[in-house]
């Protein structure tokens, strides 16, 4: 799996923030959740719209950007 086909960057959305499959949910709203605490279980019963896949790929694009900086 690789993020690049699940994040997605449109300018126009959220700001430009990466979001997950063009939706409205950021990257950094599910980094931010996994944070506080929440399990990937929470997560996906809170927003039904996400996959297992997509957190992931959230967490990927992380340690991705981290390797950028």
């Amino acid at each position: 799996m690789s993020y690049r086909n699940i994040i997605t960057i449109e300018p126009g959305k959220r700001g430009g923030k990466p979001c997950i499959r063009g939706m409205r949910i950021t990257v950094y709203d599910v980094l931010g959740w996994l944070a506080a605490g929440m399990s990937h279980a929470e997560i996906l019963d809170d927003f039904p719209e996400l996959t297992e896949e997509d957190i992931r790929a959230c967490l990927e694009f992380a340690a991705d950007s981290r390797d950028r900086m």
